[in-house]
């Protein structure tokens, strides 16, 4: 069986849901490639409140089980707590090229991630232009905003207007 390892913040930790083991985006993902008869593991790594940067400093423990795919999802937290978007693509930069170095035969995914324009100016437009450059450089598999059709959607959300629901 190998191993699908999905890397990211409360969006892939299943924050706020009843039961995030079963209706968190990577679970359902695995349910469907089960119901598929595929065999893979689904592996979990999401941390609620993580940034780029923590996401660096504990990647390597992730990367000690072979990893057939990796789907990358960070970057929200920092742009939210003042990260400048250059630095946010160079630790997402390294996230790949460590994931790369340890296993090159991995399917690369990333999920993008998009501010409102009216929320930040220039500094939107260099934070949503990460995410496209990132999937070109290192031909990753791309879903250009994870949320699209669920952000902003009253009953597709939480009570904080920024984690989906099960139902988003």
């Amino acid at each position: 069986m190998q191993n699908i390892l999905f890397f990211g913040n409360s969006l892939t930790a299943g924050y706020g849901l009843g039961n995030a083991a079963a209706q968190s985006f990577p679970a359902l993902i695995g349910d469907k490639i089960n119901a598929l008869g595929l065999h893979y593991q689904i592996i979990n790594a999401g941390l609620s409140g993580d940034t780029t940067t923590g996401g660096l400093s504990r990647l390597d423990h992730w990367l000690n089980k072979p990893i057939a795919v990796f789907v990358l999802e960070l970057g929200i937290n920092d742009i939210r707590k003042g990260t400048p978007p250059g630095l946010i693509a160079q630790n997402l930069q390294e996230i790949v090229n460590r994931v790369k170095n340890k296993y090159p035969e991995a399917k690369l995914v990333l999920l993008g991630m998009e501010v409102p324009l009216f929320l930040g100016g220039q500094v939107a437009i260099a934070f949503n232009a990460i995410y496209p450059k990132l999937a070109k450089d290192n031909q990753m598999a791309f879903v250009p905003f994870l949320l699209s059709g669920v952000a902003g959607v009253k009953h597709l959300n939480l009570w904080d207007r920024l984690h989906p629901s099960a139902e988003g």
